[in-house]
């Protein structure tokens, strides 16, 4: 038995991936639940396993080939069976549409009626009429003729390709003129002893050639993550309907509680203090209050949220330098401090090491992105569809501001929103930053 291995849905938002290498060879011999492919997509890498055990008979897509959801991989062929493409004996042909007749009667010109013949199939039995040919053009003789054709005579048609323009051509020397066996291979013999012209091969497509680099210059193919990031991301472009609204916050007493802790809580919990917990602590418990940034639009449904997955973005390799992946925390309104940090040190560790799931990249409701972390002050982060919003926190800069018409240093960062306006209001879009800001600004994390 043949079983297709197909490209399976990776994840909400993820319609295509890149086949980045086989594991198995054709010829080779898989078994269940084995890995046999590795597939790249905008969000994570993964092995995809074998659905049968069996041999792997033939691989449809190579290695860089770009993949859509649904579309058949490889197949396989289980249990040592022919291959699903393998041609089906005689017996099964004449099996599969075997023609009962009744017999002919001819009609007052003389001529044999086309009958309406019967289908036995495995299922049961079918009545379907049978077409009524057309006679040739220019053969007044035989207008209006009715072509009956006994199953062995189809069943030698279906095996030759022959068409009904053909059939109709056939001079037949049977009862009524019927078309018998020996008249159909007479015409098979005569028709290959006149030579087919041979059909002009299609011209092969061009590849576009390559811009020439000039001095100075290098050139680098678009491929694997890189391509599958920028097409996910110009499809959100795409789709949702972006706008912007920034906002700035006084961090003054989150750096004071930072600076006086961080030794004392990675002694006592193991992992490093960071600003990023408090942010994705203030953001999930203000999406609990304006649950439409946590919702998503589809089709002509809204769907809202009373929970929060948050979807963090984090580099990937050794030096982040190997593309951006958004692992979720999973029910972050629920969680504290402490398990925020620690859930974020464990991501940041298998980004690092290039080890993050498929599991831990699906469902986010909501993002929060850090480019503060690398020195940002500003900025539009662009939504990751089909999510509704995605906040970015940039970088706590001492700056001077103006506090009861006095001139004071403070530590300040900006908070930037980017949400779909098809949902969201400007309104609504501040009121929630506000509500962020305020739990930054006056410290309400353990209250």
């Amino acid at each position: 038995m043949a079983v297709s291995v197909v490209m399976p849905e990776l994840g909400e938002s993820i319609v295509e991936g890149t086949i980045v290498r086989w594991l198995k060879n054709e010829g080779d011999p898989v078994q269940e639940d084995e890995p046999i492919v590795e597939i790249m997509t905008d969000k994570v890498n993964t092995e995809l396993p074998a659905p049968a055990s069996g041999v792997l008979k033939r691989i449809l897509a190579p290695a860089n080939a770009v993949v859509r959801v649904g579309q058949e991989l490889a197949i396989i062929e289980a249990g040592g069976e022919a291959d699903h493409e393998t041609t089906p004996t005689v017996t099964e042909q004449a099996s599969e549409s075997v023609v009962l007749a009744p017999p002919p009667v001819p009609d007052t010109a003389g001529f044999y009626a086309p009958s309406e013949p019967v289908s036995s199939t495995a299922e049961g039995t079918e009545a379907r009429p049978a077409p009524t040919p057309a006679p040739p053009a220019g053969d007044g003789k035989r207008a209006g003729r009715g072509l009956f054709l006994s199953p062995v005579v189809q069943k030698i048609a279906r095996e030759h390709n022959l068409s009904e323009q053909e059939l109709l051509s056939i001079q037949g020397t049977g009862a009524g003129g019927r078309i018998t066996r020996a008249d159909v291979e007479r015409y098979l013999a005569q028709r290959a002893a006149v030579p087919q012209p041979t059909p002009a091969p299609a011209p092969a497509p061009q590849p576009t050639p390559a811009a020439a680099p000039r001095e100075g210059e290098e050139i680098i193919p678009l491929v694997g993550m890189r391509k599958a990031i920028a097409e996910h991301l110009a499809r959100s472009y795409q789709t949702a309907v972006h706008v912007t609204t920034v906002i700035q916050v006084d961090v003054s007493r989150l750096v004071e509680f930072r600076e006086r802790n961080k030794e004392s809580f990675q002694q006592q919990y193991g992992v490093r203090l960071t600003y990023t917990p408090f942010f994705i602590k203030a953001a999930a418990d203000a999406l609990l209050e304006f649950p439409m940034l946590n919702a998503s639009l589809v089709g002509d449904q809204i769907i809202v949220r009373h929970y929060v997955h948050m979807g963090v973005a984090v580099a990937l390799g050794e030096k982040g330098e190997e593309g951006l992946i958004v692992p979720v925390i999973r029910d972050a309104h629920k969680k504290s401090i402490v398990e925020l940090a620690r859930e974020l040190e464990a991501i940041a560790q298998r980004a690092r090491a290039k080890s993050i799931s498929l599991a831990e990249v699906q469902g986010a409701t909501f993002t929060l992105t850090n480019p503060g972390s690398y020195g940002a002050l500003i900025g539009t982060p662009l939504i990751n569809h089909p999510q509704t919003a995605i906040l970015g926190t940039y970088a706590i800069v001492k700056m001077p501001v103006v506090i009861n018409d006095m001139i004071a240093i403070r530590p300040m960062m900006h908070l930037c929103l980017s949400y779909d306006h098809r949902l969201i209001d400007g309104m609504y879009a501040g009121r929630f930053l506000q509500r962020v800001k305020r739990a930054i600004e006056e410290f309400e994390f353990f209250r």
